[in-house]
């Protein structure tokens, strides 16, 4: 399988950002204990303003994605607000478990939660032979609305969503539970997936993604067959068509293969 190398651990967005955060704090921290040799001390507030702004430069002149800076800007406030707020440890506790089952391994993959809409799903099943039964997957199927909905539509098409995160994965299972034996959800990493088992592979991951998945699908998937990415085009490969699922919305980009 071609995929593209892994990145080193420390060039992952996420450890770069907490890298980026660790060093902002060093800064500030030594800035404050050079103003206490003058007598002038540093507010709780200007402090961590100051730790998030340069957290936020760092991201900016290190080319990381748009949304970087503002997170850092708002982490970084947010370590200053949330002592204020005095929450009690379980608060702490049940956030990060929910958070963990929702989003997993977006650290590495670069890839949050992003539902799609009825209306891309019904745009999906349009393209979808009419003459013959498929087999489709899902690389990320998420709450699993997409897959249900073409299993529901098409009772002769086999679909399967794939998914890391253990609570979107797991709310799919209890939706197939109700209906749907024409479909399946696995948890997994869908880079590891055969896509040759596949005639049409949907995506709606992130632009950071899209090279990767190329290679593989190049690699894995037969002449013929169909790759669909929602919102993200793949950098340098023209899209075979574009479906306009809504009429202001993102596009659907298609590739026969």
């Amino acid at each position: 399988m071609a995929l593209a190398p892994k990145r080193v651990w420390w060039r992952l967005p996420a450890t770069s950002a907490l890298l980026i955060q660790c060093l902002a704090f060093g800064v500030v921290l030594a800035l404050s204990g050079l103003l206490h040799q003058f007598g002038l001390n540093f507010p709780p507030f200007a402090f961590f303003l100051l730790q998030g702004l340069l957290a936020a430069a760092a991201a900016w002149r290190l080319r990381l994605a748009p949304w970087w800076p503002w997170i850092h800007i708002l982490f970084s406030l947010a370590l200053w607000a949330i002592p204020l707020l005095q929450l009690p440890p379980a608060f702490f506790l049940v956030g990060f478990v929910l958070f963990a089952g929702l989003f997993w391994n977006t650290f590495r993959t670069q890839v949050p939660l992003y539902p799609s809409r009825k209306a891309v799903w019904i745009a999906v099943a349009e393209l979808l032979p009419k003459d013959r039964p498929v087999a489709v997957a899902d690389l990320g199927s998420g709450l699993g609305g997409l897959v249900c909905h073409l299993a529901a539509s098409r009772p002769d098409v086999r679909v399967t969503g794939i998914e890391s995160a253990p609570l979107p994965w797991l709310a799919s299972r209890l939706r197939k539970i109700r209906r749907y034996p024409n479909c399946r959800f696995v948890r997994g990493d869908y880079a590891a997936e055969d896509l040759a088992a596949y005639d049409v592979v949907f995506v709606y991951l992130s632009g950071a993604a899209m090279p990767a998945l190329w290679q593989q699908a190049v690699s894995e998937m037969r002449s013929g067959t169909l790759l669909l990415s929602y919102e993200f085009a793949i950098p340098g490969v023209p899209s075979s068509f574009v479906v306009h699922p809504d009429a202001d919305g993102p596009v659907l980009h298609g590739w026969r293969m």
